[in-house]
């Protein structure tokens, strides 16, 4: 390993060497299963979660190379959800589902109205953009489970429309303020942690400051519904971490953390093992199995 590859995993993993927040090409991120895992070995990562947005399908294949690798990977997913009390969305992570027909077969609803969304989308960017078409944006799509933000604005980074996927032109076309935005539809955010919970899986919620989800971690923490918070993450600043470290305390909840890696489809970079937690935090949900 050289010098620089040497600085690059001190820098990162030294003191948290899990990253529990990992995208995919399967959903909407820019690398590979492989990459991913091959990136973590060298950085030095010992644990790691796929958690690509509602699909499991790129857990085996990173289970079968971490192995050979020395990278444990954790089996998750992050559940798309919105809150019925709140109207808010809400994205929970799921780790180590026992059943993971019972988690595929629920989330088989969110990533058709993702697809429908998202070509219903593609055609009104067509409307602006001719050369954009539902056609070209599926086959952008050809490698993930669903279509994403990303496969609608990369065909426009392609043509020089702009110089990023995710950035300003997107928020102008794609986002929920946007010109040719359509609405989404979801599970609740109960439905999701009821079949975490019934898969016998690890619910956790994701990025709390994000969506404002305190009082949510709260209400499901009484009702037995949440397993864990995610501290450590890009989007929670020093107060938000402050106060769910203090409601983990409360409710004796699980502490976890990473990066949220997307590799360039993001809008603030967040390299691989950046953010992430300690390998205490690993041990105590895999005891909670």
């Amino acid at each position: 390993m050289s010098e620089k590859q040497n600085i690059i995993k001190n820098e990162l993993t030294a003191a948290n060497p899990c990253d529990l927040h990992v995208h995919t090409t399967h959903s909407d991120a820019s690398r590979t299963v492989a990459q991913v895992i091959e990136y973590a070995a060298m950085i030095g990562l010992k644990y790691i979660a796929i958690t690509d947005h509602d699909t499991m399908a790129g857990v085996d294949e990173a289970v079968e190379l971490g192995g050979k690798l020395g990278v444990h990977v954790v089996p998750g997913v992050e559940m798309s959800t919105l809150d019925e009390e709140s109207g808010r969305n809400v994205h929970l992570l799921c780790y180590l589902p026992k059943d993971r027909q019972m988690i595929d077969g629920f989330l088989e609803n969110t990533l058709k109205w993702r697809r429908e969304q998202k070509l219903e989308m593609a055609r009104r960017v067509h409307e602006i953009y001719p050369l954009v078409t539902p056609e070209l944006v599926e086959s952008y799509a050809k490698d993930s489970e669903s279509i994403y933000e990303c496969h609608v604005m990369q065909p426009l980074c392609d043509f020089g429309y702009t110089n990023v996927a995710i950035g300003e032109l997107m928020s102008s076309l794609i986002s929920s303020k946007g010109s040719c935005y359509v609405p989404k539809r979801y599970p609740t955010t109960l439905e999701a942690a009821t079949v975490i919970r019934e898969a016998g899986g690890v619910p956790v919620i994701a990025h709390a400051e994000q969506f404002d989800s305190f009082e949510l971690i709260e209400r499901y923490a009484k009702e037995g519904l949440l397993a864990g918070v995610e501290v450590w993450h890009p989007r929670n600043g020093t107060e938000s971490r402050q106060r769910l470290l203090e409601i983990a305390k409360k409710y004796d909840l699980l502490t976890t953390g990473g990066s949220d890696f997307h590799g360039q489809y993001t809008k603030k970079p967040h390299p691989l093992g950046f953010c992430g937690c300690e390998i205490a935090d690993v041990e105590a949900m895999l005891a909670r199995k």
